[in-house]
This record gives C-alpha cells, sequence and structure tokens, in this order.
C-alpha cells in the first residue's frame, strides 16, 4: 500500500508540482491550500507524512503543527521561505521534523521526504528498547512510561531509540545528526539541542538518564 503525503501549500502551482513529482515515485498525495483544510484532512485519511508551509492563510503552518502534535507523531517536513534560524528553530520546537528552504528542487524536497519515511518503516514484531521505566516499541513506535502512554514526534523517538540502542555509549552531536537527518543536513547544532529540549520535557523526571558529556555529546545512563 502506497505511503499518503498530505502537501499543504497555498500557492497552487508549487502544489501542483510537488504532487506530480511525488506521485511518480508511488506515493499517494493530498493537497490543501490553507491550514484548516489541512486538519480536516489529516482527520479524514491517515497520513505517513506532511510536508507543511508556513505562510499559509486561515491557519499557519506552525499553528499547524502544534495542534497535530497534540495528538500524532506523524513526519512533519516544514517549508519555509525564511532565512532566519529562530523562526526554523520554533518549527522544531513546535514538533517539525525537518525543514527545507523554498524554493527548493525537487529532487532535495523527495530525498528528505523518503528519508523521514524510510525512518519510520515497520520493524521486526515485538522487537522493544528500555531504559529504566522508559519501553520503546519499534514496530508501532510507541512509547510507554511506567505503563503511560507518551507521545513524542518523529525525530524525538529517533533520537531516543537511537540512545536507548547505544546505552552507555557517548555518542557525539555529530554520530546523533548523521544517524538522524544523513550526511547532508543542512542545519547546526542548535537544531538537535531542540529536540534533545523537548523530548527530555516529555520525559520529565526520567529525563535524567539523557546525560550531556561536555564537549563530547549525549548518552544514555540507566540511574537507580
Amino acid at each position: 500500500m502506497p505511503k499518503t503525503i498530505l502537501i499543504v501549500e497555498d500557492q497552487q502551482i508549487l502544489r501542483e508540482i510537488m504532487k506530480e513529482y511525488l506521485s511518480d515515485e508511488g506515493y499517494r498525495v493530498l493537497e490543501a491550500g490553507d491550514g484548516n483544510q489541512a486538519l480536516e484532512l489529516f482527520q479524514a485519511h491517515e497520513v505517513d507524512l506532511i510536508i507543511l508551509d508556513i505562510m499559509l492563510p486561515e491557519l499557519d503552518g506552525w499553528s499547524v503543527c502544534r495542534r497535530i502534535r497534540k495528538t500524532s507523531n506523524v513526519a512533519i517536513l516544514m517549508l519555509t521561505s525564511r532565512s532566519d534560524e529562530d523562526d526554523t528553530l520554533l518549527g522544531f520546537e513546535l514538533g517539525a521534523d525537518d525543514y527545507v528552504v523554498k524554493p527548493c528542487s525537487p529532487p532535495i524536497l523527495l530525498a528528505r521526504a523518503k528519508r523521514l519515511l524510510e525512518s519510520r518503516q515497520i520493524r521486526e514484531s515485538g522487537n522493544t528498547l528500555s531504559g529504566g521505566a522508559i519501553v520503546l516499541h519499534l514496530p508501532s513506535r510507541t512509547v510507554t512510561i511506567d505503563g503511560e502512554p507518551c507521545i513524542l514526534t518523529h525525530t524525538e523517538f529517533e533520537i531516543l531509540a537511537c540512545l536507548l540502542n547505544n546505552k552507555g555509549i557517548i555518542l557525539t552531536r555529530e554520530q546523533l545528526i548523521t544517524k538522524i537527518w544523513g550526511y547532508d543536513f543542512a542545519g547546526d547544532d542548535r537544531t538537535l539541542s531542540s529536540h534533545i529540549r523537548n523530548l527530555r520535557a516529555k520525559l520529565q523526571e526520567h529525563a535524567r538518564m539523557i546525560v550531556t558529556v561536555v564537549r563530547s555529546g549525549y548518552k544514555f545512563e540507566e540511574q537507580t
């Protein structure tokens, strides 16, 4: 069954270009021209990835991202024509997983979309990772803490899975960035810091197990 991508872009020409390119790759594509329509389509369909423009009529991309993150960890790729890094960081703080600066070439957009979708592929049944009270069920991409569900974004899940899979081992910032976003990642250290900060906030008192190693990186360390 083909993956479903929701394109949220108010410029019809850009939407049509993206839709044609993604459809040619075998994806099922839904389109929305404003934020409210995007939320309606998201609620009505099972969506695997959202390509979300920031500047939208009715409801901007940040607001759409914030509302979706209340109930879902669906992968979100932000589109922005702004060069202000603070805008990009705000998107990450709200739960976006990656971003592309407009104008961008279709191959670049496709590569980013594929990376997010491929990292979400269902893994072997029954596969879990755990540390302390935290349990990650990889096939369903669900997280529980003390048996209670914890909703993480796509990227937060990937970071936590990476740390749990290397318990006690220091992973440098460069290693984490490469594992999560790939070698061609165009962001900087602040992107990773934003996601780590958000992840820790959701883990609450268990956040202490994500240890910052000064001038080195991070590691997951179970504490008694």
